[in-house]
């Protein structure tokens, strides 16, 4: 029998690659939108990339819910074999007020959960982030980041962004572990996600290369980013569904760590053409700038940090290396000019 896949935030840039990639293995797929004219968008987005879209209106269905409201929840899940949670705020810019991040973020997953839990679904997939490990220093004694570090959420440099993934997550497993010990519960722990888009509405950080394209900034900060390609990501969200040894876990979804310089001469090389920065801008000039600009701001912490990561357990869960970083933003580049965005 084919089981249903509940896909929250289904019009997100990498929700969209996992619903693609659960309609080739073969599921059925429910998304969540806010707005129910955004299905249309999913499903023109997924179709040309499948290998069948035959039966694609039965397959890949839409329900109208807000992370914010109770309505609608508990109808959406009948039928549903595997909730995957996808949808949580992600501004380039920082928020006035950060519970602007934080309460989408904690209170629409313990909707999901809760409304889950209440229909007798056992398996749940959660994209939390690297943000919820890594958005804290590494702690005394350790080497590298992996699945077992937590992101301190009373930390006063942690951006609003860090906190809402890291209390989201918590408030999940803290339920699962209180409430719901039936609950099979994966949490997939993605980086910074680059990748070509299926559509033109894209992610952040795709927004981050299109910044670069257009040669905006004369100089680059002197950060870096735990970086993922959004297809590596959408596989990992689909295999771990039936297999059992990742129940229970958080799973971080990084290939390598990349500073932006890095990430900017792979694009550079790739299109020589284009008139785009590549230096880095010394460390005291993004501090000045920093007292005059809040999202310069939340990068101060970040300058000259260079997270080691161990990402072994995600190499496990794909059974193969993951796709190299340089080359997602190489084919977010690519897919920015090929569509003339930039």
């Amino acid at each position: 029998m084919t089981k249903t896949v509940l896909l929250t935030g289904a019009s997100g840039y990498i929700a969209k690659h996992i619903a693609l990639q659960l309609l080739e293995a073969g599921y059925h797929v429910r998304g969540t939108v806010r707005d129910l004219g955004r299905g249309a968008e999913v499903t023109e987005a997924v179709r040309p990339h499948l290998s069948d879209d035959s039966d694609l209106a039965v397959r890949l269905t839409f329900v109208a819910l807000d992370l914010t409201e109770d309505a609608g929840w508990a109808d959406a899940m009948n039928g549903v074999d595997v909730l995957m949670h996808t949808a949580s705020p992600f501004p380039l810019d920082q928020p006035k007020h950060e519970d602007e991040l934080i309460r989408p973020a904690v209170d629409g997953a313990m909707r999901a959960l809760r409304a889950a839990h209440a229909a007798g679904i056992t398996r749940v997939v959660l994209t939390s982030s690297t943000a919820a490990i890594s958005g804290s220093a590494l702690p005394a004694g350790d080497t590298s980041f992996d699945e077992t570090n937590w992101t301190d959420p009373t930390d006063p440099d942690v951006a609003a962004y860090a906190r809402s993934k890291t209390l989201a997550e918590q408030a999940a497993w803290n339920f699962v572990h209180n409430d719901a010990p039936d609950m099979n519960l994966t949490t997939i722990n993605p980086g910074f996600v680059l990748g070509a888009p299926l559509d033109q509405h894209f992610a952040s950080s795709i927004q981050v290369i299109e910044r670069l394209l257009r040669g905006k900034d004369p100089m680059l900060p002197d950060i870096g980013f735990a970086t993922v390609d959004v297809l590596d990501v959408a596989e990992m969200h689909v295999a771990v569904i039936e297999k059992p040894e990742t129940f229970g876990q958080r799973i971080m979804a990084v290939d390598s760590f990349q500073s932006f310089k890095d990430l900017a001469q792979a694009v550079k090389i790739a299109f020589p053409d284009r008139k785009m920065p590549t230096r880095v801008a010394p460390n005291f000039l993004i501090r000045l700038l920093a007292r005059f600009d809040p999202t310069i701001k939340s990068i101060v912490p970040s300058l000259g940090r260079v997270d080691k990561i161990d990402n072994a357990r995600a190499l496990a869960t794909v059974g193969r290396g993951m796709r190299q970083a340089r080359k997602a933003a190489v084919s977010s580049a690519k897919y920015l000019i090929d569509n003339k965005l930039v």
